[in-house]
């Protein structure tokens, strides 16, 4: 039997607190087993995010402890981001993407990070303190049920977040809800090449390290186009198993599992870049 919804999602809240507490003591790690990039050394998770397709510019550019090496991508690799746009960090963590986000849409634009873990919620507000950034804010919500009015963002970005969520129909069909027409998604997430085993999809720790929740691509595509989403377009990356392998050695999940860039649009309006505009 699958694990129940309301069960997956505790036990990621759980995972990913102790993420948090583990990367403020310097201690590596709890159950989210992809958080092993979780470290006191600010080496270990540089040579992570550049391996995940982040700069050392991009790097300097944030608050010491805001990349814990998190992440299976760089969304805004694909997000196109413009001065004064806002912009949703779905499962903002440490403030990481949303501070990067900060810089490109400038001070006439703002960055809103949701977060389920309240422990990951105070690392975030407190990186952005110590920032100064005043065009970020960080609000506890589930992606399901975004902490945002209707047509609130030109962009929803995520980095391996959709993936631990047991509702993905939910959060692109709120995604859509939340952005405004001509709006767009640009996310990093871990999509399912193949059917897994059932002793894969029902263990706790995969699940919690951003692998076993993972889902077909062509199941995502149906979930997308339901919600109401256009211009769909799913970019497995297939070199992403190498580190995908590291995150939990032996288990052999990297044959069905791979990092993806993930974009659509929702119609109406005037997408941003647009000949329109």
């Amino acid at each position: 039997m699958s694990l129940e919804a309301d069960n997956i999602r505790q036990h990621v809240r759980k995972s990913y607190a102790e993420v948090a507490e583990a990367s403020n003591d310097g201690d590596c790690c709890g159950e989210a087993a992809s958080c092993c990039g979780v470290s006191d050394d600010a080496a270990i998770n540089t040579l992570i995010s550049t391996r995940l397709g982040y700069s050392e510019d991009d790097l300097g550019k944030v608050p010491e402890g805001a990349d814990m090496g998190l992440g299976c991508g760089n969304p805004r690799a694909i997000a196109s981001l413009k001065e004064g746009e806002v912009v949703i960090d779905l499962g903002s963590g440490g403030g990481f993407d949303a501070f990067l986000s900060a810089h490109e849409v400038g001070a006439n634009g703002h960055v809103i990070g949701v977060d389920m873990t309240p422990a990951m919620l105070s690392k975030a507000r407190a990186n952005a303190e110590k920032g100064k950034f005043a065009n970020v804010e960080f609000r506890l919500g589930e992606i399901e049920h975004i902490p945002v009015a209707d047509n609130t963002a030109d962009i929803i970005i995520s980095n391996c977040v959709i993936n631990l969520s047991p509702h993905k129909d939910q959060v692109f069909a709120d995604a859509f809800r939340a952005l405004k027409p001509g709006g767009r998604l640009a996310i990093s997430d871990v999509v399912a090449t193949a059917a897994m085993p059932e002793d894969m999809k029902n263990d706790p720790m995969l699940h919690a390290g951003c692998m076993a929740g993972a889902s077909l691509i062509d199941d995502l595509e149906v979930m997308m186009k339901e919600a109401g989403f256009e211009q769909i377009r799913i970019l497995p990356k297939d070199e992403s198993r190498k580190f995908i392998r590291d995150w939990a050695p032996g288990s052999g999940v990297e044959d069905y599992v791979v990092s993806a860039y993930i974009e659509a649009v929702k119609p109406g309006g005037c997408a941003s870049g647009s000949s329109c505009c």
